[in-house]
């Protein structure tokens, strides 16, 4: 599985991730009041389960495929920012 593959996944499971926090976060509101112990507990998931996404790094010169310079964008890159190298093709042997 290519680096993008990978980070695209990443990607989708963390719209879902955010999907399940803002459910719980207004279903927390619904049933009890507002709660912003129901929202710092998604904010740290998020947050939590977001940590891998710092891993996703062109394998030539380590560069993140999320960031565009020193913004963090929610799709990874197909080709890496810094060096070009294909991030969507198999590694080479």
């Amino acid at each position: 599985m290519t680096l993008y593959e990978c980070a695209r996944r990443h990607a989708i499971r963390m719209a879902w991730a955010l999907l399940i926090a803002i459910v719980f976060v207004l279903a927390v509101d619904w049933a009890y009041g507002h709660s912003t112990i129901a929202f710092a507990i998604a904010i740290f998931g998020l947050i939590w389960l977001n940590m891998p996404m710092l891993g996703f790094n062109c394998p030539r010169c380590g560069h993140n495929a999320f960031f565009r310079g020193v913004i963090v964008v929610p799709w990874p890159r197909k080709t890496c920012g810094k060096c070009g190298l294909e991030l969507d093709r198999p590694a080479e042997s």
